[in-house]
């Protein structure tokens, strides 16, 4: 099996490769431990509607499946980060996956919507440990071998991620038609099940030793996690309610934001390095352009799909199949993105290709041509791998010297923030139900998002004339 594995990897690695470098023994458990996050991310997208119905809720009540995943991972991907310094990447990694079991089970077996919620923050708790362990794995691989991580295996750990966000609807739907609502959940516990058993047999012990006092970073910041997991989710409470925002909660959110930037200020290894960031402007905007990027993609993704299934009248299979070309055009705008020596080209196409998706859905309708919306779906597919691989390229290049893994994990967290307040923004213009003039509204709101992000990418010096490193570096 690890040799038909080995060749699928990679035909030309040497065949000890398989049993002692970046082969097949190493990289199966992480890429299957790697696509858990995107793919719940996406998946739950044409099951809402489903779901909404199973427990007599509205767009504004599903919506928290979707942010509360989002909210538990920007927490939780850095801090399991440190966790993985601090404890040794495979432990944290293995018990990740136990936890995406525990919400698996918590979510398939749901007796109210409550706990469908639970297990969303638990499965973006769980999945969450996968990327930042994977990439301490390699980098603890290639400590040990003397050599850098190969180009073609961080390609491999990228397009997991990509590749599985952009399927997610088309399996939600699926599933969700075949089996129902609850297999999109209960699928998360056969799979961690099967990564628990590769990862603990096939993954290196020798990284389960305590990395070196100065490579702890000081620790976790447990008040540092604390803070900002706490105004984050005041934040999101005010968010999610716009239909009667509930302006006393603004209070607390100012008073948790002053208290996490005056903690973090103070400590020597904070868990948000502040002055880090403001000493790279070029990386703040990155992280803004990402951000909003992902703001504007899972309006779409997420709008778009209930109103499928509301609107026209589709079923959860052909809203996933409206919207496969989305996913196709992602992967393989990625693969493109990838190829690319420059970064402002591709991120400027993803703003313009945006921009022109908007357009396409502002005369959408209940009985809207089959072909109109399928280009609607592929000029939304094109910008989530520009934009992906193209703001990942910024930030390696942007990011100081030793500091290239942390900067990516809060460029993840940026992407989290754009999808939490997509997920307020949708309940905001649907209410009760995805109907056509909620639809228009979402459009509107992209297209003033596309052209901000335009401008944002064009006039950021920064990314002229840039090139992305090679992967080595990262």
């Amino acid at each position: 099996m690890s040799r038909a594995l080995g060749r699928f990897h990679g035909s030309q690695a040497p065949a000890v490769e398989g049993e002692h470098g970046f082969g097949a023994r190493l990289m199966t458990p992480l890429l299957l431990g790697s696509v858990l996050n995107p793919v719940n991310s996406t998946m739950i997208a044409t099951a809402l509607v489903a779901i909404g119905r199973a427990f007599h809720v509205g767009a504004a009540d599903t919506a928290w499946l979707v942010a509360s995943l989002y909210l538990a991972s920007a927490v939780a991907q850095p801090t399991l980060g440190k966790l993985a310094d601090l404890l040794g990447p495979r432990r944290v990694f293995l018990a990740g996956l136990a936890v995406v079991v525990a919400a698996g089970t918590v979510g398939a077996l749901a007796p109210a919507f409550g706990w469908l919620i639970a297990s969303r923050v638990l499965l973006g708790v769980g999945t969450s440990a996968a990327y930042p362990c994977a990439m301490a794995l390699l980098r603890a691989e290639g400590a040990r071998l003397g050599r850098s991580v190969p180009r073609t295996v961080l390609a491999r750990l990228s397009l997991a991620s990509l590749g599985s966000a952009a399927v997610g609807p088309v399996l939600g739907g699926l599933l969700a038609a075949t089996l129902g609502w609850r297999a999109i959940f209960a699928v998360n516990v056969p799979v961690a099940l099967l990564g628990l058993l590769l990862a603990a047999v096939w993954l290196p012990r020798h990284t389960e030793r305590r990395a070196p006092e100065p490579a702890r970073g000081g620790g976790i910041d447990p008040l540092g996690v604390l803070l900002f997991g706490a105004a984050l989710t005041t934040a999101m409470l005010f968010l999610m309610d716009l239909h009667a925002p509930r302006w006393p909660l603004l209070a607390p959110v100012a008073v948790l934001s002053c208290a996490l930037v005056r903690w973090e200020l103070r400590r020597p290894y904070p868990f948000l390095d502040l002055r880090m960031l403001a000493r790279h402007g070029a990386l703040v905007r990155t992280y803004l352009r990402h951000g909003l990027a992902y703001l504007v993609i899972y309006c779409v993704m997420y709008g778009f799909a209930q109103w499928l299934e509301e609107s026209p009248g589709l079923s959860s299979f052909h809203a996933g199949l409206v919207l496969l070309p989305m996913s196709l055009a992602a992967a393989a705008s990625s693969l493109l993105g990838a190829r690319t020596k420059g970064i402002r080209g591709p991120l400027t196409l993803a703003a313009v290709l945006l921009g022109a998706g908007s357009c396409a859905l502002l005369p959408a309708h209940g009985s809207t041509p089959l072909a109109a919306l399928l280009l609607a779906s592929v000029l939304f597919g094109l910008p989530q791998g520009l934009a992906g691989t193209g703001n990942q390229a910024a930030v390696a290049a942007q990011a100081p010297a030793g500091s290239v893994g942390a900067a990516a994990g809060l460029q993840r967290t940026a992407q989290y923030l754009g999808a939490i307040t997509a997920s307020s923004l949708i309940a905001l213009f649907y209410g009760h139900r995805a109907d056509d003039a909620g639809l228009h509204l979402i459009a509107v709101t992209v297209a003033g998002l596309s052209l901000a992000l335009l401008v944002l990418t064009i006039t950021d010096r920064a990314l002229h004339g840039r090139s992305p490193p090679s992967p080595e570096r990262t």
